[in-house]
């Protein structure tokens, strides 16, 4: 008997974890497919805007921002071994770019929603002509009425997030994650992703579940609060158990 599809995505978000280096990135990207995530996530932002050159880790961070060359690799190498592969953008250059790999579609960030970056609404209005499907996080509280209309003709995934990293589990509101499409977690464990796998698998629409992580040589600010790839390879198998079984 063919087993059911599952309705919940599991994104891994590498954000910074690739260090500023190709060869890092892609070895992410390939240990990510073979542990069973459904789509990788990337970052795409000038440091400038949203940092101040004084910060302490400057050069840390500098390193990590991603340009259109390092889209274009890495879209590329996804599509080659089977990933979807797909960005949060913070500037309205960066969905030119990235339309012209055809990505799928696209992830506004919690800070974004909010306009809380002076490129907000300018990129989200980018994103918005596309007419591709967006994945927003609602960690600081945007206007979902003024989300609404900007992205009326896109198709819209919203997702409960807690923006404290790491966030503790005593801080998620389970029942009010009913309401989303999704969560992204920034929990350091495995029990919030479990907890919401359980819930996810009562409803019967898809659903998106969203992880930062890291292997070994990731040295980025994303770092600390990141899943390693064996303890995230461990929770996609507990996830797979959960949503096969009857409860």
């Amino acid at each position: 008997m063919m087993k059911k599809k599952s309705n919940l995505k599991i994104i891994a978000e590498i954000g910074s974890n690739w260090n500023g280096e190709i060869k890092i990135g892609k070895k992410v990207i390939k240990q990510l497919k073979n542990v069973g995530a459904d789509a990788v996530k990337f970052q795409m932002w000038r440091a400038i805007d949203l940092y101040d050159s004084s910060h302490p880790n400057w050069n840390e961070i500098q390193k990590s921002e991603l340009t259109c060359r390092h889209a274009q690799e890495f879209k590329k190498y996804s599509d080659q071994i089977g990933i979807d592969c797909f960005w949060s953008v913070f500037y309205p250059e960066a969905v030119d770019c990235l339309e012209k790999l055809d990505v799928k579609y696209y992830k506004i960030a919690s800070r974004t929603s909010a306009l809380m970056d002076k490129n907000s609404k300018e990129t989200m209005l980018a994103i918005a002509k596309t007419r591709k499907p967006v994945i927003i996080s609602m960690g600081f509280g945007g206007n979902k009425t003024k989300l609404q209309n900007i992205f009326k003709n896109n198709k819209k995934y919203w997702l409960y997030c807690i923006s404290n990293y790491p966030t503790k589990i005593k801080e998620i509101d389970f029942k009010k994650m009913e309401k989303f499409d999704g969560f992204s977690d920034h929990t350091e464990s495995s029990l919030a992703p479990l907890l919401y796998a359980i819930k996810s698998k009562q409803q019967n629409k898809l659903k998106f579940l969203e992880k930062h992580v890291s292997i070994d040589e990731s040295m980025g600010p994303d770092k600390p609060f990141s899943m390693n790839v064996s303890d995230f390879e461990k929770l996609i198998k507990d996830i797979k158990t959960v949503l096969e079984i009857n409860v």
